[in-house]
C-alpha cells in the first residue's frame, strides 16, 4: 500500500547541489575511485545495509584507489540528497582514516569502529557511525553518495564533531576526492 506522505513529498528533495561535494572549498581533482563489492555504481544498495531503528545496521564494504602523495588523512561522508528537506540527510561523517588504507570491511563503519583511528561525527539525528538508507516509503528512489576526501592535514576536531565542523576544517585542504553513488527505495 503506497504511503500518502511519501507520495505527497515526491518533489521535495534537497538536491545534488546541496551535497558537500558541491562546496567550492572542497573542490579537488577526482582522482580517487571508490567502489563496493556489495553494489555497482548507480545501482541499488542491498537490503542488508539499510538503516534500522533496532537490530543490525552493517555498513557495506568499500574499496578505493591509493591516496595521492601528501595525503595525511581521509574523510568519508555519506549523504542522501533526495531527503525531503532543505539539506541532504547525513548518514555518516568519519575522519581519521589513514592514507595507507585502501578500504573498509563490511561493518567497519560501526560505532565504535573496529578500525583503529576512525572517529565518527554526528550524522542523522545525532547518530554516530553508519546509519544505512531508510527513505520515506513511497517517496521514490534515493541516491546515497559516498564522498571520500584526501586531506593534506589531520583534522583537529572535538569529540563528538558535527558535519559543519568537519567541512569548515577541511575547506582548502582537499587534494583529491572520489565518490560512489548507490540507490535505495522503499515502495
Amino acid at each position: 500500500m503506497p504511503n500518502p506522505i511519501g507520495r505527497a513529498l515526491r518533489n521535495n528533495r534537497a538536491g545534488q547541489d546541496a551535497l558537500i561535494w558541491a562546496l567550492p572549498g572542497l573542490n579537488a581533482p577526482q582522482t580517487l575511485t571508490v567502489t563496493s563489492p556489495a553494489f555497482a555504481p548507480g545501482e541499488p544498495i542491498p537490503r542488508e545495509y539499510r538503516g534500522r531503528l533496532f537490530g543490525p545496521n552493517p555498513s557495506p564494504e568499500l574499496e578505493w584507489t591509493q591516496a595521492p602523495a601528501g595525503t595525511v588523512e581521509l574523510v568519508l561522508i555519506v549523504q542522501d540528497p533526495d531527503a525531503p528537506r532543505r539539506q541532504p540527510a547525513t548518514h555518516l561523517v568519519t575522519r581519521g582514516i589513514g592514507p595507507e588504507l585502501r578500504g573498509v570491511p563490511e561493518g567497519g563503519l560501526a560505532q565504535p569502529s573496529p578500525i583503529p583511528g576512525l572517529v565518527h561525527g554526528k550524522g542523522a539525528l545525532g547518530h554516530r557511525g553508519w546509519a544505512g538508507p531508510m527513505p520515506v516509503p513511497s517517496h521514490g528512489p534515493h541516491v546515497y553518495v559516498f564522498q571520500l576526501f584526501a586531506l593534506d592535514r589531520r583534522l583537529d576536531l572535538p569529540d563528538p564533531f558535527t558535519l559543519r565542523q568537519a567541512v569548515d576544517a577541511m575547506s582548502g585542504h582537499v587534494i583529491a576526492r572520489g565518490r560512489l553513488d548507490g540507490t535505495y527505495e522503499i515502495p
